[in-house]
Formats: structure tokens, C-alpha cells, sequence
């Protein structure tokens, strides 16, 4: 009897952690996300006009332009200022994942049987939270640490930016209907195909890929665990992220040289897809990018390359993720992105002919 009655009381635990999680997640999503990106509706249905600049030029950087601490600094706060609030809400969200929620329930969520199974899961999972690549990384590093499994985490970090619906959306209203079509038809190739074909090729030798999980997993939701996951999550993950962030914006000068020149076809889009893979952008930034490097006399096939590669992968957030996912599945995912540019391109020049 004492037994059936402690069992129901640690059943109940449960269920209001998962309530609070839940709750937390939604209030996060709402202010950081939700409501933001509905309120840019109308003005772009109105206008048809994207109002944001292109972030890789802010601070008067110019293509070829040489490092300097200018450049690193004023790209890096006009990042911030774009990303803090989404940044904060996948903190938040991470730690709640990894102590509120039952590791059992994540893992019957995303663990599916067949690698496609679990990367469609993981894509579709991902996609309401509207995240960039960096700051979708904290929530997928809590998911490979709580021992979901590479397709379905790899899917969640790349369905976030590449489905994003709010992203469809402006693009619809502000750019080519060939655009949008690329962007979706593409992405989701990359994020269940691409996440399917990164999982094989992780664990090709091996299926069982070594998973780092909490040692203290299994002792139920506690405030005192959240806390501590929290600062850990900040203190590993985010100084790294800034330090390359910065790196990025004093080089972006010497990544930016896309557009007429020397180099053309396949070659441009070669480059324009792993350019794209390394830059790091907010959410929807690739948008004025894509347009301005359009304006500028970029081919087709190098707007559909950073169509899809500048959301889905950087450089931060590779190096957020590497420790959790490992090299071989990190480097795997930037190659799959970057493949996903080039056939991008492919098809946006056959959807304009």
C-alpha cells in the first residue's frame, strides 16, 4: 500500500515538472519568438519590403576589407542585440529538458524505430521553436545529453532555422516564389534525409555512438539540478560562442567577396555554399543577404546556396555542438548543409528558367 502510494506521489512529481517545462517553453517561445515574428506579418504583407539590413555589413565592412577589432566588435553586438532574448529562451529551455522532463518520455518522443523515422521526429520537433543554428545548439546538446539519439538531435538542430515557418512566411511576402520553394523543398531534404545520412554515417562501425548522460539522470526534477545545469550551460557553451562569433565578424571582411568575378558556375557555388556554412547570421538574416548579394550580381546558384547554408550551420554553433555530438558527427552535418547549398542552387536556376 505504502508503495502504491509513493508511486502515484512521484508519478504526480513528475507530471508538474513536465507541466512547468512545458509552460516555461511556451512563455519562452511566446516572447522570444512567437510574438515577435507575427507582429513583422503585416508590415511585410503590406510593404513586400524586407526593412532589416544585412548583418555581415554592419560597422562599414566591405567585401576584402582585412580583420580588425572594429569589425569583430560591431558585428558581434548587432548579433547579440538580434539574438539575446533566443539565446536566453534556449538556456532556459536546455535545462528544462535535461531535469524536468523524464529522460523515458524524450526518448519515446524522438527515438524512433529506422533513422529516417527519428530524424523526421527530431525536424518536426524543432520546427515550432524557430531558432538559429546557435541558439537552437544548447536545447540539441540537452537532447544528445539526455541520450537521444544522432538523427533525431541532428534533425533538431537543423529543422529549427531551415523550417522555420516564420522564415517561409517572409520570404513568400518579400522574395520570389522560387526562393521559397528551394528553401523548402531543400531544407527538408537536409534535415531528414541529411540527419538520416549523418547518423549512418557516425555510427557506420559502431551503432552504438557513445552518449554522455547525467549521472544524476534519474533522480527526478529538482530546482537545485536545474540551476546547476543552467550555469553549467552558460559557462561552457556560451563564452566559446562569443570568442568565435567575434572571430567571424573581424574576418567576414575576407568572406564576404561574392559576385561578379573570376569565379563562376559550379566553382561560385562551391564557394558560396561553404562561405555560407561558416558565417553565422540571426534568424531570417539570410534573407537581406541573399537579396543584397543578389543585387549585387551573385548567380542564381550562389543565392540558392546561401538560401539554405547560412541558416543551417556556423561556425559558433559547430563549436557548441562539437563536444556533445563529436567531431565525426559534426563535421558530417556541415557537409551535408554545404551539399544542400549546392543542390539548392541546382534547383533554384531550374525553378527561374
Amino acid at each position: 500500500m505504502e508503495e502504491a502510494v509513493e508511486s502515484e506521489a512521484v508519478r504526480r512529481r513528475l507530471a508538474v515538472a513536465v507541466i512547468v517545462a512545458a509552460a516555461l517553453a511556451t512563455a519562452l517561445l511566446l516572447w522570444a519568438k512567437w510574438v515577435p515574428y507575427g507582429a513583422k506579418v503585416p508590415g511585410l504583407a503590406g510593404s513586400g519590403v524586407w526593412p532589416g539590413s544585412d548583418i555581415l555589413r554592419t560597422g562599414g565592412v566591405r567585401a576584402g576589407d582585412a580583420p580588425s577589432w572594429g569589425a569583430a566588435t560591431s558585428f558581434t553586438g548587432a548579433y547579440a542585440r538580434a539574438v539575446w532574448r533566443a539565446l536566453l529562451a534556449a538556456l532556459l529551455i536546455s535545462a528544462a529538458l535535461q531535469t524536468l522532463v523524464p529522460r523515458a518520455w524524450l526518448l519515446r518522443l524522438l527515438n524512433r524505430p529506422g533513422r529516417l523515422q527519428s530524424a523526421l521526429a527530431g525536424g518536426l520537433a524543432g520546427t515550432p521553436s524557430m531558432m538559429c543554428t546557435c541558439c537552437t545548439a544548447p536545447v540539441a546538446v540537452g537532447l544528445r545529453r539526455r541520450g537521444a539519439n544522432i538523427a533525431a538531435v541532428v534533425a533538431y538542430w537543423l529543422g529549427n532555422p531551415l523550417l522555420n515557418p516564420a522564415v517561409i512566411v517572409f520570404l513568400l511576402l518579400v522574395a520570389p516564389w522560387q526562393w521559397t520553394a528551394t528553401r523548402l523543398v531543400v531544407g527538408a531534404l537536409v534535415v531528414v534525409g541529411g540527419a538520416a545520412l549523418v547518423s549512418r554515417i557516425a555510427e557506420g562501425r559502431s551503432p552504438a555512438v557513445p552518449v554522455v548522460v547525467d549521472e544524476v539522470e534519474d533522480q527526478g526534477p529538482s530546482l537545485r539540478r536545474y540551476q546547476a545545469v543552467l550555469l553549467r550551460l552558460g559557462v561552457t557553451l556560451v563564452p566559446e560562442y562569443l570568442v568565435v562569433v567575434m572571430l567571424v565578424g573581424a574576418f567576414r571582411g575576407w568572406l564576404l567577396p561574392l559576385g561578379p568575378g573570376p569565379a563562376s558556375g559550379l566553382l561560385l557555388v562551391v564557394v558560396a555554399a561553404l562561405l555560407g556554412t561558416a558565417l553565422v547570421i540571426p534568424t531570417a538574416g539570410e534573407i537581406p543577404v541573399a537579396q543584397g548579394m543578389a543585387l549585387a550580381g551573385l548567380s542564381l546558384g550562389g543565392v540558392g546556396a546561401l538560401l539554405v547554408t547560412l541558416p543551417a550551420v556556423s561556425l559558433p554553433g559547430m563549436v557548441m555542438v562539437w563536444r556533445a555530438f563529436g567531431w565525426r558527427v559534426t563535421v558530417a552535418t556541415a557537409g551535408v548543409a554545404a551539399a544542400g547549398g549546392v543542390l539548392a542552387a541546382g534547383m533554384l536556376v531550374l525553378l527561374t528558367r
